[in-house]
């Protein structure tokens, strides 16, 4: 029986605005706090499954204010915008890390197909 992965750190670093996460089995990504926003797990941004996922537009500036523990299973991130409601487990945390340049890919994709921006206004 395996385990999943499971982090080992992870330092959040206003002044780049991303959170640096490593794993126990070598994993590590520099995540931008712009993309964590955009792919929040919370049902603001994921709607009610895959077909209702919102495209969030201007978020290119945004910051993590706070990262705070939920339970040993993941964190709950704050961001300057208001924004608090996605738990990021460790799970969802280690696909970021896995795959955060398709991620990001796809997120700028999104955004030209519906003619909006990563900049605000």
């Amino acid at each position: 029986m395996s385990t999943a992965p499971w982090p080992v750190e992870i330092r959040l670093k206003r002044a780049a605005r991303t959170l640096d996460v490593s794993f126990d089995d070598g994993t590590s990504a520099s995540l931008p706090a712009e993309l964590l926003r955009v792919e929040s797990p919370s049902a603001e941004v994921r709607g009610h499954g895959a077909a209702t996922k919102i495209i969030v537009p201007g978020k290119r500036n945004v910051a993590i204010h706070a990262v705070e523990p939920v339970g040993n299973y993941a964190v709950r991130l704050v961001f300057d915008d208001g924004h608090d409601t996605g738990i990021y487990s460790w799970g969802l945390l280690y696909n970021f890390a896995r795959e955060k340049d398709a991620l990001m890919a796809a997120y700028e994709k999104a955004l030209r197909e519906k003619g909006l921006s990563r900049d605000a206004g």
